[in-house]
């Protein structure tokens, strides 16, 4: 590696209002992905909690605040309950296609309807077409789409109901962001399905994990993270299992201490 790549600046963004917990404020540091050894850099910095978008790796860093804790579930150990084993069963007829990370109008469309319907003041909601292919497009590691679509019909695709921009790292896949038909009745739960597939697809490919991103304890939009075991989060002593019976004694003395 270059002595830039092993040695990236940082930045810190101004503070400005958490999205997840009312009345604090979040601030990130970040570095830029760039250059021929981008995927390795960003493999090194998932591990300690960073994210990707776009060519941005960032992480929150909060004064006084380590609410958001990096998750990721271990891909081996993963046996779903007899609920997910259902979703997995009734979903099992999609077709399901890893893209190049080429956007589609379709994918945008789709995207619009999920963020109209979930996240309508949301930070992507004023989102168009041209920054949707940014967010696909510019990545400067190994990135694809995963579509899930309803069963083709005399040689017809089948509708498209969900996606996910992916990154494949060394140690897993990273669900950089998910979106699917937002409530319909006929496809309930798709979120949950894309997750799963996501793990089966990591396990099938010899990979240990597949990272979800960040997860805050009493953030009600956060909750459904923990529902995948086992899993992982990441403390100031590194990665350890989050606890099935009792999330708050499993997690770090810090975390724990956000929520006192």
């Amino acid at each position: 590696m270059t002595a830039l790549s092993r040695f990236p600046r940082f930045f810190v963004t101004s503070p400005s209002p958490c999205p997840y917990l009312p009345g604090r404020q979040e601030r990130k540091i970040f570095t830029e992905l760039s250059g021929q050894h981008a995927g390795e850099l960003n493999d090194a910095l998932s591990r300690i909690g960073f994210r990707r978008s776009q060519s941005v790796a960032y992480r929150p860093s909060c004064a006084g605040c380590t609410a958001c804790v990096s998750v990721r579930v271990v891909a081996e150990g993963f046996q779903p309950n007899a609920t997910q084993r259902k979703l997995l069963k009734r979903y099992g007829d999609l077709e399901v296609t890893a893209c190049k990370p080429w956007a589609t109008g379709e994918q945008y469309d789709l995207l619009k309807r999920y963020l109209d319907s979930r996240h309508p003041g949301g930070g992507m909601a004023a989102m168009d077409e041209s920054d949707y292919a940014d967010m696909v497009e510019q990545s400067p590691v190994s990135s694809y789409v995963v579509e899930y679509r309803e069963p083709s019909v005399n040689g017809q695709r089948g509708r498209l109901v969900g996606a996910c921009i992916t990154d494949q790292q060394g140690d897993g896949l990273s669900m950089i962001y998910s979106f699917f038909v937002p409530n319909d009745d006929v496809r309930p739960g798709m979120g949950n399905f894309i997750i799963m597939d996501h793990i089966l697809r990591a396990r099938a490919a010899g990979l240990p994990y597949v990272y979800l991103g960040y997860w805050v304890k009493g953030s009600a939009r956060m909750a459904y993270k923990t529902r995948y075991r086992p899993i992982e989060v990441l403390g100031p002593s590194g990665w350890a299992l989050l606890g099935d019976e009792d999330e708050v004694a499993a997690m770090p003395s810090a975390v724990v201490a956000a929520f006192a």
